[in-house]
């Protein structure tokens, strides 16, 4: 089984959010940074302000590819 090194949290960017009940942050292999609301299920990106649907989340985990080779995260 491999493994991937991912780059280093902004932690003056993404504090911790515990205080408002959500977990993390969590880094993604696409370089997105999310937060978990166990309340929601979902995903809370703090960037965008909105919760992340769970198609997109599955783009995000995955680092899923576009028929053009680019990320998914590449298009937004």
């Amino acid at each position: 089984m491999g493994y991937k090194v991912l780059g280093q949290i902004d932690r003056e960017r993404y504090t911790d959010l515990s205080h408002e009940g959500l977990e993390g942050p969590f880094m993604f292999s696409s370089g997105k940074v999310l937060y978990y609301d166990p309340k929601e299920g979902k995903y809370y990106d703090r960037d965008s302000d909105f919760y992340v649907d769970h198609k997109e989340m599955w783009n995000v985990h995955y680092d899923f590819k576009n028929e053009a080779g680019r990320s998914s995260q590449a298009q937004s």
